[in-house]
């Protein structure tokens, strides 16, 4: 595995997003009813935002999933937690696979992306907000050191809202059975993750 991140192009990403976010195993993306249209909408209103970004992540060149990160301050979220400096929020979306699925690579894309965020100047902590009923998400993002700090309401969803310090992750990466760095992108792997196709 080999993963690098790109700037997500609204118009000309759309139909393979389309192609990702219609597919059952991704509805709670909550996109499952959206036209070509609609996407092409919704990520150039993200990318137009100022605090909220979409990259595409790529896997020795090949599309392989889409991150987006954003400032909690200026979400859904604000007024709900107290915001600390230094918080970033994400979102994980990966692609389903192009054959069997792959043991640990879920959690392989979840390490890169956390790499690449505590990477950024200043962020101390990741926060995500889930949907409740995602259990497989729940329990990636607790293998990569997110800590659950309770149930939120979201405008679109009951979500259960973590957080993972930058102590958290590593010492969660460092549990991992095998770890690895590529060129300054983590990717962890273990044998017992199936988890790929999934969204957060």
């Amino acid at each position: 595995m080999r993963f690098d991140f790109r700037c997500l192009d609204a118009r000309a990403d759309a139909p393979l997003l389309h192609s990702w976010v219609t597919r059952p195993y991704a509805s709670f993306w909550g996109m499952q009813t959206a036209d070509l249209e609609d996407v092409v909408e919704e990520y150039a209103r993200i990318q137009a935002s100022g605090h909220h970004h979409a990259l595409l992540g790529l896997d020795g060149g090949v599309p392989a999933f889409l991150m987006e990160e954003y400032l909690p301050a200026a979400s859904p979220l604000a007024g709900l937690y107290t915001v600390q400096p230094g918080d970033i929020g994400m979102h994980l979306l990966v692609a389903p696979p192009p054959g069997d699925p792959q043991p640990g690579y879920t959690t392989a894309v979840m390490d890169a992306v956390l790499g690449r965020l505590f990477a950024k100047p200043g962020v101390e902590r990741v926060v995500v907000e889930p949907d409740a009923r995602n259990t497989k998400i729940h329990a990636l993002n607790e293998r990569l050191g997110f800590q659950p700090e309770g149930l939120v309401t979201l405008p679109d969803k009951e979500a259960l809202l973590s957080f993972c310090s930058r102590a958290d992750y590593l010492a969660a990466r460092g549990a991992l059975p095998v770890t690895r760095d590529a060129a300054g992108i983590t990717a962890a792997q273990t044998s017992t993750n199936t988890l790929q196709g999934a969204a957060l």
